[in-house]
């Protein structure tokens, strides 16, 4: 997924940003947590059906999985940057300003974001999907 990103960038408008490394790393890190948290949970409901019906199951899997963690991450980053200026911790305010910081940055990454996944993280979607019908334990 960082691959992914990267092109995207590129393509996008040439690498021209400032914050390069923390979205590598958001998008490395995201497709990374969700593989051994979504494969073993696909698998299992895949278990013995046709192939078609394992990919489906592989390919809603990894996509929904990889995009919540992507968002999460994208979330946390939001919430280090804004520490500063929030409420102490466990505070009423704290938490209204918690929910509220999360629920902006994964807005901000559904509309922004995810098109970072395109068209490349797709094609490592379908790939990744295929190869885990073929091979499956």
């Amino acid at each position: 997924m960082a691959a992914s990103a990267l092109a995207a960038l590129y393509l996008r408008n040439g690498f021209l940003t400032s914050h390069l490394t923390a979205l590598t790393l958001i998008y490395f890190f995201g497709g990374l947590l969700t593989w051994p948290i979504v494969v073993p949970i696909a698998k299992r409901y895949a278990g013995h059906r046709p192939p078609t019906a394992r990919f489906a199951a592989f390919f809603l899997a990894l996509s929904i999985g990889t995009a919540a963690m992507t968002a999460f991450l994208f979330a946390m980053d939001y919430r280090w940057f804004y520490a500063r200026w929030h409420a102490p911790f466990g505070s009423l305010i704290w938490i209204f300003q918690f929910l509220f910081t999360g629920a902006s940055a994964v807005y901000q990454f559904a509309v922004l974001g995810f098109a970072l996944f395109l068209p490349f993280g797709l094609l490592c979607l379908i790939a990744a999907s295929a190869y885990l019908v073929r091979h499956r334990r």
